[in-house]
């Protein structure tokens, strides 16, 4: 039997592969070198196996991991949204009866201060919804759109001129908000 001797620049492995490392030595005479070479070859192609499906695993996890960025992200921008638009809802009635008061003190005998008083909160609160992408629906003499308007009857128009279909008059404003419509204007229709 060979003996080797203690390499100690050769990294120190666990003890179980030493023991196998012992054993392999000493079946050393044993084994033809052809063997022990295609044994090798064998263990290189086996760990080859292993390291690649390590790698899948790894890039399966990595892809997972960004999928559930991407969707929380997704989801917390939704949340934030929903929120936004809540908050909104809430203050639409305001702006609605800022408008309404100021058509009231302008057909009566209102102060010309008190109707400029009235009129800059109205601008400030436009503003207001202007920054948050909000917009009043108000428009008359436009085609009824489903998506912006909800009917509230249909009359034959005094103009025959006037095509069926067209808003006629708004009954109460309705609102979008970065191209979603948070409040459907209701509408008189044409017949």
């Amino acid at each position: 039997m060979k003996e080797e001797k203690f390499d100690e620049n050769r990294p120190v492995e666990n003890s179980e592969e030493l023991a196998e490392e012992q054993q392999n030595l000493d079946n050393q005479d044993e084994v033809s070198s052809d063997d022990l070479i295609l044994q090798q070859h064998a263990k290189i192609a086996e760990m080859e196996a292993e390291l690649e499906q390590l790698r899948n695993q790894h890039l399966r996890k990595a892809a997972d991991m960004d999928n559930m960025r991407k969707r929380l992200l997704r989801e917390k921008e939704q949340l934030f949204q929903s929120a936004r638009e809540a908050a909104i809802n809430e203050f639409l009635p305001v702006s609605d009866d800022l408008v309404r008061t100021l058509d009231a003190m302008k057909q009566g005998d209102a102060n010309d201060a008190y109707i400029e008083g009235i009129q800059l909160v109205a601008d400030k609160f436009d503003q207001v919804l202007a920054k948050y992408e909000v917009t009043r629906i108000d428009e008359t003499g436009v085609p009824f759109d489903v998506d912006l308007h909800d009917a509230m009857m249909r009359v034959k128009p005094e103009d025959d001129s006037v095509e069926s279909g067209t808003v006629l008059q708004v009954i109460e404003n309705g609102y979008t908000m970065g191209g979603k419509t948070l409040r459907h204007a209701k509408v008189i229709v044409s017949e």
